[in-house]
């Protein structure tokens, strides 16, 4: 394989005292789309989150594109090309779309326009006057996803995409995963849902009390359920 665009390597967390990731190990291709699984509470947002540097202590090594970033910066690490969605979506209230879209500095080149994010999301263009709190559920997680597409960043850290969506808009952010991909992107997914997982991944790290505990390529998934029932209790 290629020399990974991240490689995360005996990774531990801290929020205050309590201890949560207990040396997380991977890695990530260029242009793969790749999903940390689990139940609730063993440590797939607090990984991310430690990837970006927003938790409150972090050891180990982060590196992307080869570079180190464990010692850097939240604002240093984004700039360096990595996006964070996270699970409440954080979109502006008081903001219309066009201004929550806008709104982030572009990072690198290679950001998408208004224009190709309203292609992957229509929704949007409909709605750019809407203020944030009149947009529904899957419409804030459009507009979430869009925003960090502006950026340039090239590495996509998406938390549970979709949390509490109705199916036929899980299918619209699963074809949009599918695109990105098709583009060149490359994105790290926090799902709940391995169903859905399972149609726009190559790879699933499975996590267990702050480690990953297996890897399970998307292709060996139904020889693996099993393994995925005992994990994810489903």
């Amino acid at each position: 394989m290629s020399e990974p665009l991240l490689a995360v390597r005996d990774l531990q967390a801290w929020y205050g005292e309590s201890h949560i990731l207990h040396g997380v190990t991977f890695d990530v291709q260029p242009g793969e789309v790749v999903t940390l699984l689990g139940r609730n509470g063993v440590g797939k947002t607090t990984t991310l989150k430690s990837i970006m540097g927003i938790v409150g202590q972090r050891r180990g090594s982060v590196r992307f594109q080869t570079r180190e970033t464990i010692g850097l910066p939240s604002n240093a690490i984004a700039r360096l090309g990595i996006a964070f969605c996270p699970e409440e979506r954080g979109i502006f209230a008081s903001l219309n779309v066009q201004e929550n879209l806008t709104l982030p500095p572009a990072v690198a080149p290679g950001g998408l326009g208004l224009d190709a994010i309203f292609a992957l999301f229509p929704n949007l263009r409909e709605r750019l006057r809407s203020q944030g709190t009149k947009l529904s559920g899957g419409e804030q997680q459009m507009l979430a996803i869009g925003r960090i597409l502006r950026t340039g960043a090239r590495l996509l850290l998406l938390d549970e995409p979709t949390e509490g969506l109705a199916p036929v808009i899980r299918e619209q952010i699963g074809a949009t995963i599918a695109r990105l991909k098709a583009q060149g992107f490359t994105i790290l997914l926090v799902e709940q849902n391995f169903r859905f997982a399972a149609t726009v991944a190559d790879r699933h790290y499975l996590m267990e009390h702050g480690r990953v505990v297996d890897m399970i390529p998307n292709d060996r998934l139904e020889a693996n359920m099993e393994k995925l029932h005992e994990y994810l209790g489903v």
